[in-house]
């Protein structure tokens, strides 16, 4: 893999309250004398950072609320793979579509080639079986010099791409701030204060009040710990293991994206791990995911050791460039993907209480899915629809009806 020029990530954002609003934002925001509606974002991955850039980019005042640091959960570690059509034929698929298009400009917008790692791949099925003699063959990347047979293309330059989900978040969270005037608080959301059936603001651990006219709950996994969305609706959290490599050789990566069906050599049941090289030279493995209990804290998840070696024997048995001798290992890390009992994401405004929304439940394709949510929930606060997509069927709505 030719790297052509170093990518100018964005540095971390720390824990410290974040203020920035410039003169020409305050100036944005006042409107005949009178000031622009004002809302809060809690949750400060995807889904959270995406509607608060494109809420400020309308001009609204945005207070963005995170508990730990900005995505430091499955919005920094997960693998970032984006896909136009592999949702086709399911609900979410206008969704995805309308994403992957406005990941597509907003890397133009934001440089995202340079600031964190989005590039069209090509991406291959292919199966893999373990202690089997061979080395790569036919319509194989060189580097992919394992016992793997029968690929196949599923995604092309047009249809497959990437990012660094961690950088594309930062990165579209450090342009709201500077340009268009977005708070970053740090702090535990508590309580949603509702007067006359509106919002009117929401509460912090420790007391503090910020008075809102809108609040979007956009928590992830987390969302089954805060009572107002968990008496509506059931979010689980599905538990993804991944590690990152850095191999001695990146050039030889190429940008092929792998979709493996891994056999075991004791036998049983065939694994599906993935494998994403990125442009930063490192080579991202995933896979080896359960439902299990989500803690209370982003900083509690802990990876499976167990998990994490059968991850490390797949990028071996894939790669000699991926072996302990010629890749060192960087990260050692879990996940919680946050799922719906329906398999939907939940987007819009919770029934009974003006002012409230929700925006989670997407998955493993929050990252592809984080733009298009945004944006079509910064069209429904600020316009009272959303045009870019139709959240009807993604509706909290949905779960009333079926008691």
């Amino acid at each position: 893999m030719a790297v052509n020029s170093p990518l100018l990530f964005p540095p971390a954002l720390s824990r410290r309250t974040i203020t920035i609003c410039s003169k020409s934002m305050a100036a944005k925001n006042q409107i005949d004398g009178e000031t622009s509606k004002r809302v809060v974002v809690c949750g400060g991955g995807v889904i959270g950072v995406c509607t608060a850039y494109f809420l400020a980019k309308k001009g609204i005042a945005v207070t963005l609320v995170e508990k730990s640091a900005v995505a430091c959960a499955a919005s920094g570690k997960a693998g970032g793979f984006l896909a136009f059509d592999w949702c086709d034929g399911s609900p979410v698929a206008p969704l995805a579509r309308a994403s992957f298009n406005l990941h597509r400009s907003l890397s133009e917008e934001l440089n995202g080639v340079e600031s964190y790692g989005y590039r069209p791949l090509t991406t291959l099925s292919l199966t893999v079986t373990e202690a089997t003699p061979g080395s790569g063959g036919l319509g194989l990347p060189d580097w992919v010099n394992g016992p793997a047979k029968s690929p196949s293309t599923i995604g092309t330059t047009q249809t497959t791409a990437q990012v660094h989900p961690q950088f594309f978040t930062r990165k579209l969270l450090s342009t709201a701030t500077e340009k268009y005037g977005v708070d970053l608080v740090i702090g535990k959301l508590e309580e949603v204060r509702v007067e006359s059936g509106r919002v009117d603001s929401i509460v912090l651990e420790g007391g503090r009040v910020i008075d809102t006219d809108a609040v979007v709950l956009a928590m992830g996994p987390w969302s089954s710990k805060f009572e107002l969305l968990s008496s509506i609706f059931r979010v689980y959290g599905i538990k993804a293991h991944s590690i990152v490599l850095e191999p001695k050789e990146p050039n030889s990566i190429t940008p092929h994206a792998l979709f493996l069906t891994y056999r075991p050599a004791h036998g049983g049941e065939a694994l599906d791990p993935e494998v994403y090289p990125r442009p930063t030279g490192e080579v991202y493995i995933c896979g080896m995911s359960s439902q299990e209990e989500v803690p209370d804290d982003p900083d509690q998840v802990t990876s499976n050791p167990e998990s994490i070696q059968v991850l490390k024997r797949v990028a071996k048995t894939v790669s000699s460039y991926l072996n302990e001798e010629n890749a060192l290992v960087k990260a050692e890390q879990a996940c919680f993907l946050p799922s719906t009992e329906d398999g939907v994401p939940v987007i819009g405004e919770i029934p009974g209480i003006k002012g409230c929304y929700v925006g989670t439940g997407h998955s493993c394709w929050g990252i592809l899915n984080g733009p298009a949510t945004g944006a079509a929930l910064a069209e429904l606060i600020v316009d009272g629809v959303a045009t870019s997509v139709d959240l009807s069927r993604f509706s909290p709505s949905r779960f009333i009806k079926r008691r």
